[in-house]
């Protein structure tokens, strides 16, 4: 049987069944994600093209870590002719998921770079408990 950490038990969620698409009436585009784990931390990278790094904001809440961004419309010189499409994402990224709370909220690092954010969420580290004896009255 498979280990379940918080990120597991996550795309077992079926909100994030299909989280490529954009959601109806908000206009948030939900940004994909890659999401690796070793001994002693978990990796998240984040697409954001078209962002700047300062209109980046991401927050760790009651265990739940949420990245929203924002895009914003180039200023363009009025041009004759009219815009008959226009494929680049101007509005809002926004993701939430659960990581649990064995989170060392204190010593996350972010960095962007090219379009991509990376997380880095370092484990808070479990002891396991010291023998103890027990006395039996």
């Amino acid at each position: 049987m498979k280990e379940m950490t918080p990120f597991n038990s996550l795309f077992d969620d079926a909100f994030f069944n299909d989280f490529f698409r954009q959601r109806r009436g908000s206009g948030d585009q939900m940004p994909a994600i890659d999401v690796q784990e070793d001994s002693e931390c978990y990796h998240i990278k984040a697409d954001l093209p078209g962002v700047d790094k300062d209109d980046i904001k991401v927050t760790l809440e009651n265990g739940v870590l949420s990245v929203t961004a924002e895009t914003h419309k180039e200023d363009s010189e009025e041009k004759e002719g009219r815009v008959i499409r226009r494929e680049r994402h101007i509005g809002r990224y926004r993701r939430s998921m659960s990581v649990g709370r064995d989170i060392d909220a204190d010593a996350i690092k972010a960095s962007f770079e090219n379009g991509v954010l990376a997380l880095d969420l370092p484990k808070l580290e479990t002891r396991l408990p010291e023998s103890t004896r027990i006395s039996i009255e």
